[in-house]
């Protein structure tokens, strides 16, 4: 019984439903319902893939014992606030769905070195927890993941210093950032910060799961706010297809085993 998690973020929502969805060894996808993964859900519903759904991780059971089953969880985009939120946050969640699956695939990078020791900090797990890699070190965060890798990344930054990444689930989330809920400041702080660190453009970095068009449409209301310019470098979705790759080489070995 190949069973195999994930756990993302919602930034990474539509990519995610992508990837499952175009895995047609895949024979049921069971989503932990709750408020973070509507989207990871419509995301599929939208690709003809419907889901079984569940409350909570407690009590969850395969129904294909011969197939590969997919087990996922989408945590708050509000853990990226705080490194100590995001590993507890990890810590938990791996913890727990480590008793159900053979081995996890993390919609993560980095993040602000919350995750520079991943094996230390998610030993608890039980099972082989699979980030995606950029070379011989994990990608940096979300964008790092989508634009191709640090290189990518750093020829931005240095192309235009002042630059907002956006890569889809930023596109759709952005405006969370100034929500008391989730935010660290309001748009008024937001505009003195960009303006002394000298920002001036978003950077949209498109790829197979949404539109230039609809990722454009996403943010104009965000660069009347900044007063940015709007640019594109196109992305991919090759170091997380990598990823997954590997975390299904790994089942397979483990099932001849």
């Amino acid at each position: 019984m190949p069973l195999l998690g994930v756990i993302t973020c919602e930034i990474l929502e539509l990519e995610f439903a992508y990837l499952l969805a175009g895995d047609a060894d895949i024979a049921r996808i069971t989503v932990l319902e709750n408020r973070f993964s509507m989207g990871l859900i419509a995301g599929l519903e939208a690709r003809g893939v419907s889901p079984s759904r569940i409350p909570i991780l407690k009590g969850f059971t395969t129904n294909a014992p011969d197939r590969l089953e997919v087990l996922v969880q989408v945590l708050e985009l509000a853990l990226h606030n705080r490194k100590r939120f995001l590993q507890e946050g990890l810590v938990k969640a791996t913890r727990e769905m480590g008793r159900y699956v053979d081995a996890i695939v993390l919609g993560y990078g980095l993040c602000g070195n919350a995750l520079r020791k991943p094996d230390e900090l998610l030993a608890d797990a039980g099972v082989p927890v699979f980030i995606p890699m950029d070379q011989d070190h994990p990608v940096d965060d979300c964008v790092g993941l989508i634009i191709g890798g640090r290189e990518s990344y750093y020829q931005e930054q240095c192309r235009v210093a002042g630059t907002f990444f956006m890569i889809p689930g930023w596109t759709r989330h952005w405006k969370e950032l100034f929500e008391k809920e989730y935010g660290k400041f309001d748009v008024a702080f937001a505009r003195r910060l960009f303006r002394m660190s000298n920002y001036e453009r978003s950077l949209l970095i498109p790829n197979p799961v949404l539109s230039e068009e609809k990722m454009r449409h996403n943010i104009e209301e965000f660069d009347r706010l900044f007063g940015f310019r709007t640019e594109v470098r196109q992305g991919n979705l090759d170091l997380l297809l990598n990823t997954w790759k590997t975390a299904r080489g790994f089942l397979e070995k483990s099932k001849k085993a």
